[in-house]
């Protein structure tokens, strides 16, 4: 079997939805597209990039707990830029400026209120070849 996979959507382990919620809403630029606390979790949205947000007890059968790290792959150095600008005016917490690494990303990382780090980055790897 040969099947082209669709977008994976994670499961962000979050301590309070609706705090998770506007943090990505407001700080991130997510829509919230349906959910919250009172089932445990809430689907959020950007564009093609898509993520679940769940709390303690939609995950207790599960394990799984923050932080974890999301990668998000951008085409461009000056769209990382771009995303970085304005996450920082909107408030969010950026842990590392966009930096070129030596393993050929171009890459920021940011912070939500649990802890989960959003790696966003460019792979110029190409670039160099």
């Amino acid at each position: 079997m040969n099947a082209t996979f669709p977008h994976a959507v994670p499961e962000v382990p979050v301590s309070d939805i609706d705090t998770a919620v506007a943090y990505y809403r407001n700080c991130l630029g997510f829509q919230l597209d349906w959910g919250g606390e009172a089932g445990g979790i809430a689907g959020m949205s950007r564009g093609q990039c898509r993520v679940f947000l769940a709390n303690a007890a939609f995950r207790g059968m599960h394990g799984n707990a923050a932080p974890v790290v999301l990668w998000l792959n951008l085409e461009s150095r000056d769209a990382v830029d771009e995303l970085h600008r304005a996450w920082s005016a909107s408030d969010a917490r950026i842990v590392s400026p966009p930096a070129s690494k030596p393993w050929k990303l171009h890459e920021f990382t940011a912070a939500d209120p649990d802890g989960n780090l959003w790696r966003v980055f460019y792979d110029f790897a190409w670039e160099t070849a």
